[in-house]
């Protein structure tokens, strides 16, 4: 559905990406996260025609996305800060919508209505950065796009704000087979609603794998010893992040489960216990694997 191969993009001699690859396959929520500089924000632009990658490939559907307006007519890109021309109301957006996206559905645009419950007849730049999030979402919504491209998406929005809107792109995907790709800084939330995580860090992409495979891939795990931690032990496993306690230690290990588990129990622990580990421990741990200072960090 989506494919990058190999795409770079310079801006005044600094790469911002470096030969990124990326796929998505069609009906999928795609989360992209990533150290602050990483190069997300122009990932997303180059994915939704706004900038020109310099070298490598990008398509949707097998078609060239820069100054393709076939695919951009089937694409929506929220970005992080949003803009409308001066003093028009919302429905004076949704009429200029109408006119460039050719499968604005007026239906669903007035069902939605009932979800936002904002006054269509309000200039938007009168409304509060959350309400002006929410009309991006009805009016995007309202196309019914293929490709949804999202950069902070939920930024601003109120809690039921935020659930209502997730509900309604996993609605999408379900029944319409929508792609969406996100970035966000707020882990939960991607959390919540992606099955494909990439992390991007320093232009390149560090890794992409399935959400469930990526938790199954890192474990924490909490040993104690009656007797000490034993040195051997510090020395044998490889670990991305590891904190004693007295006799406790807490690891951060990459590897498979079964077999971790049972090599730790060689040592004779008195205790072990597997520990739940959110995505954002997991990107914690991979960025500090990659050079990312992440020791001054409170737990």
């Amino acid at each position: 559905m989506i494919e990058l191969v190999e795409v770079s993009k310079h801006f005044n001699g600094i790469e911002a990406l470096q030969n990124v690859g990326l796929n998505i396959d069609r009906g999928s929520i795609y989360g992209l996260v990533g150290s602050n500089g990483a190069g997300k924000t122009t990932l997303l632009k180059i994915l939704a025609g706004v900038y020109k990658q310099d070298k490598g490939q990008i398509h949707i559907d097998s078609q060239p996305v820069f100054e393709n307006n076939e695919t951009k007519a089937h694409t929506l890109f929220i970005p992080d800060f949003l803009y409308y021309f001066h003093n028009y109301s919302i429905q004076d957006m949704a009429t200029f919508y109408k006119c460039i996206y050719p499968r604005w559905d007026q239906e669903r645009y007035l069902k939605l209505k009932d979800v936002f419950r904002l006054d269509v007849n309000r200039r938007i730049k009168t409304l509060s950065k959350g309400m002006q999030r929410q009309v991006a979402f009805w009016l995007g919504l309202s196309i019914m796009p293929d490709v949804m491209i999202l950069d902070e998406p939920l930024d601003g929005l109120d809690p039921v704000m935020r659930q209502k809107v997730k509900n309604l792109i996993i609605q999408d995907v379900a029944d319409r087979e929508m792609t969406v790709i996100i970035s966000s800084h707020n882990l939960r939330d991607l959390e919540d609603i992606c099955d494909c995580i990439g992390i991007l860090h320093q232009g390149q992409m560090l890794m992409q794998k399935a959400l469930d495979d990526l938790k199954l891939d890192i474990h924490k795990i909490q040993l104690a010893f009656t007797a000490g931690i034993p040195a051997a032990l510090l020395q044998d496993v490889p670990v991305l992040y590891r904190e004693e306690r007295g006799s406790v230690l807490i690891l951060i290990a990459r590897g498979i489960h079964d077999e971790l588990i049972e090599h730790l129990r060689s040592y004779n622990p008195a205790i072990v216990d597997i520990l739940p580990l959110t995505l954002e421990e997991i990107f914690i741990y991979e960025m500090g694997d990659n050079g990312y200072e992440i020791k001054n960090i409170l737990y």
